[in-house]
């Protein structure tokens, strides 16, 4: 089947095998990439809130899937085949609640080879999934309902959404 937008995958190498891509031949620049988790939260959550937390033994749940975030974005190259490990300059996680929903934003900042953006979207992911683990006792209709990369800057090609 043909590609009409001529794009390849590329961790590929030439025999079509999987391959770790090669940035040996890049500039270093300052890159930043920001990604987007949303999570429904249903009443029985929302209800737990004191200010903009809720606070359980374990502590805050804003506070902890925050920590989460941010180490899940250290440790990118460890949970995504094929990832560039990275030196982080910044990982920076907020949760704000709004109306029924708590929104992750993770943004992720590095000079190096190579963007990101996966390292932006582990730590939204992550963040989304502590909140979802530390509510469940009160129930399990919560729903993570997407992550997105909302933009990043500083490599070839610049993407906002």
């Amino acid at each position: 089947m043909a590609n009409p937008s001529n794009k390849e995958f590329t961790h590929l190498n030439k025999s079509g095998q999987p391959a770790m891509v090669d940035v040996s031949n890049k500039d270093i620049t300052f890159r930043v990439a920001v990604a987007e988790s949303r999570i429904f939260l249903p009443a029985e959550v929302r209800e737990q809130f004191q200010g903009q937390d809720i606070q359980t033994r374990k502590g805050g749940v804003f506070q902890t899937a925050i920590i989460a975030g941010i180490m899940a974005a250290k440790k990118t190259p460890e949970l995504i085949p094929l990832c560039h490990t990275l030196l982080l300059d910044g990982v920076d996680v907020s949760i704000v609640l709004e109306n029924e929903e708590a929104v992750i934003r993770c943004t992720v900042k590095t000079t190096g080879k190579t963007g990101v953006e996966m390292e932006a979207l582990t730590g939204a992911s992550v963040a989304a999934l502590t909140v979802y683990d530390m509510c469940k006792a009160f129930t399990h209709d919560m729903v993570i309902r997407e992550t997105k990369l909302i933009s990043k800057t500083g490599g070839k090609q610049d993407y906002a959404r």
